[in-house]
């Protein structure tokens, strides 16, 4: 074998490796966050599009936090620190995001449940993380989260027994998109 092959195979070789680990680099993320939704581990919740058709007798606590990134300047908390549920009961809660600048901001909000194991019973039917949202200059809101928790949290061992499940929200800030810039400029220019 002469020296331009070997090197030939060696370049290939290092090319096709390189290759592999762009493409599993390139598929990290997703395959995580499919793998945390449907185990839901690491706190990752369900989400359902309709309330539970089981309600047991027993209580649980559902407590909420909110915290916001480094970089979002918004005020952002819970309405109540927490509410007792019965499992499989619909809960209806509100968090509360106020942007205290002179500009419009973008945020979503990355979420969790505490303690992990209960995070796959965690269900929520409707969210306001499951969407971007865009605050106005001194604007207020009241956002609302529609969950249940599964009545199978009690037949699973790990999860049987869980006095408390927090679900904490933390804002991070977006790029307004294109389209909401340019409907923002077209309103300012037409109130002058």
């Amino acid at each position: 074998m002469s020296a331009q092959t070997s090197h030939r195979k060696t370049v290939l070789g290092l090319l096709g490796v390189i290759s592999v680990m762009a493409t599993l680099a390139w598929a990290a993320v997703p395959l995580y966050d499919w793998f945390c939704r449907v185990t839901g581990y690491g706190g990752t919740t369900s989400v359902a599009e309709t309330a539970s058709d089981q309600i047991l007798d027993q209580t649980i606590r559902v407590r909420f936090d909110a915290s916001r990134a480094r970089d979002m300047p918004w005020e952002f908390r819970p309405i109540a620190p927490h509410m007792d549920v019965r499992i499989g009961e619909t809960g209806l809660a509100f968090y509360e995001a106020y942007n205290p600048t002179d500009r419009p901001i973008a945020g979503t909000a990355s979420y969790n449940v505490a303690p992990f194991d209960a995070g796959s019973y965690f269900v929520k039917i409707a969210c306001f993380c499951f969407e971007m949202q865009v605050l106005e200059p001194g604007e207020r809101v009241q956002m609302p989260v529609t969950f249940y928790v599964d009545p199978e949290i009690v037949d699973d061992p790990e999860t049987r027994g869980t006095p408390a499940i927090t679900l904490s929200y933390t804002f991070h800030v977006t790029d307004i998109p294109e389209d909401y810039a340019a409907l923002d400029a077209g309103t300012a220019s037409a109130g002058n």
